[in-house]
């Protein structure tokens, strides 16, 4: 179902009507809008906005999951590793990644895009090559900390800019296209491991340092450079001139309306952390991002234990990113097309689910059925994470929203991350019961987050269809006009 606005209606004096039901079918004629123009506007944003985020996204994850890879090629023997020391490494990356995405998104909100984005990216690049360095145990976890802290505001950054450049059902086909720089990562990260693993040797190094050492330096290189080619917000983007501006804003003012929460007084506080649709969407990616950083963290190992040596495990990987990455767009495409977010989420929770209940009963099956049970978790994966995140911010309204929204899913959500660290335990290597059934269970709360997601914004939409909140057009304008998606003309889809 679409998100609909219904336009500003003025009553005969000018002012706005507190509530009619004859009042809100009243449309304000809209100005056309020159759809040559606005198509060599949609290329040029896609030029210019994604290209460069999704690199240093396919960067950043690289250097976030390139420990699974490193673990394959002796990381653990070197530095003395035993028993959980690799679940904690894992562990306490997510400490400082949860904590600092709100406040990150909220500096964000006061810096350019570009300064900020390449400035962390710039500092985690740092903490990458040193990690190759590391010589002890617990150097290693004061890296893997520092990497949490400085990666924290860059998805939901990210996530944040690109929903101020584009309407509603154009958002999908962008967040996917963002996530797929991240599943390729997971394709080509084992590739280069796999490449960076023959240096063994070179400078007295083992293979798995210079995976830390060479994918940090890279990222260093391209965060020198990233502040040039990373984009700002529209109203202060230099790769717009004037006209393609004032066509940009004005066709997201068409698609937000009333829709708007530019101040955060205390008002606009309490709007925000009182919103139970927060809430239900972290649980909804909560559930979900389990399996896609279980699949990072861990596929090297479980293909490893398929009897596969550790060069085979990890080109073995490749192909199961590619086709994920592929049936992730045909899911964007799809799910923008149709204006649908609810039956996609479902139909990804259910094609995983198969994949955990092969593994969950691999000791009866071949090694080629529990490979391809490894492809079903990615795929089912990544067609349901992405919608998740571009279905909350389909329905927030407001800078200031959005960017708090989005902090909050993504940084409270990730506590999935934790869970994924601590429940492969090794003492069960390779059939991982815990592993495998928790992971099972997260994705029915993600389904059962989604279905109560879709019956709120329903009952919500029925509410206003009925005028029960038609209430607040008595509110001050100020307040009126700073309620983001709390404003009655605002319609949720689903």
């Amino acid at each position: 179902m679409d998100l609909m606005y219904e336009k500003p209606i003025l009553a005969e004096d000018g002012s706005s009507p507190k509530s009619s039901s004859s009042g809100r079918k009243l449309v304000d004629e809209l100005q056309p809008i020159d759809k040559e123009a606005e198509r060599k506007l949609m290329l040029k944003l896609d030029l210019h906005v994604m290209p460069m985020i999704s690199l240093l996204y396919m960067l950043a994850f690289v250097d976030r999951i390139n420990i699974g890879n490193a673990r394959i090629q002796g990381l653990e023997k070197d530095l003395g590793m035993k028993g959980s020391d690799y679940n904690i490494a894992l562990f306490v990356f997510f400490i400082p990644y949860i904590l600092f995405e709100v406040p990150s998104n909220i500096i964000l909100r006061k810096i350019a895009p570009s300064t900020w984005l390449s400035f962390i990216m710039l500092c985690w690049g740092i903490v990458t090559t040193c990690m190759g360095l590391t010589q002890s145990y617990a150097g290693l976890i004061v890296c893997r900390f520092l990497l949490g802290f400085f990666e924290a505001g860059f998805v939901p950054g990210c996530i944040y800019l690109i929903s101020m450049y584009y309407k509603r059902y154009e958002l999908q086909w962008r967040v996917n296209l963002f996530f797929c720089a991240s599943i390729l990562s997971g394709a080509f990260g084992g590739l280069l491991a796999y490449a960076l693993a023959k240096m063994a040797g070179i400078g007295g190094y083992n293979g798995w340092r210079w995976i830390f050492i060479i994918e940090g330096i890279v990222t260093v290189l391209v965060a020198c450079i990233a502040k040039i080619f990373v984009v700002d917000w529209p109203e202060t983007s230099k790769f717009l001139n004037d006209n393609e501006r004032e066509l940009l804003l004005s066709r997201l003012r068409d698609d937000v309306a009333e829709a708007r929460m530019d101040r955060l007084d205390k008002k606009a506080v309490r709007r925000v952390f009182g919103d139970w649709k927060i809430y239900v969407g972290t649980i909804m990616y909560f559930g979900v991002v389990n399996t896609g950083y279980s699949g990072s963290f861990f596929t090297p190992t479980i293909l490893q234990q398929l009897g596969w040596t550790a060069v085979r495990a990890q080109v073995y990987s490749i192909p199961i990113y590619i086709t994920s990455a592929v049936i992730t767009l045909v899911t964007a495409f799809c799910t923008d097309r149709l204006r649908h977010r609810y039956a996609f989420t479902i139909i990804g929770i259910c094609v995983a689910s198969i994949g955990y209940a092969i593994l969950l009963a691999q000791h009866t099956v071949p090694v080629g059925a529990r490979y391809m049970a490894v492809y079903f978790i990615t795929v089912g994966g990544y067609i349901t994470q992405p919608v998740t995140l571009a279905w909350l911010s389909n329905t927030m309204g407001g800078h200031y929203k959005r960017s708090i929204s989005s902090a909050m899913q993504i940084g409270l959500g990730n506590c999935g991350g934790i869970v994924a660290s601590n429940i492969y335990i090794n003492t069960q290597a390779p059939n991982y019961p815990v592993g495998f059934g928790v992971s099972l269970g997260l994705l029915w709360l993600c389904a059962i987050a989604c279905t109560v997601f879709l019956v709120g914004l329903h009952l919500e939409n029925k509410k206003r269809d009925r005028g029960e909140r038609d209430d607040r057009y008595a509110l001050p304008k100020e307040e009126l006009e700073n309620l983001g998606d709390g404003h009655p003309r605002f319609r949720y889809g689903y």
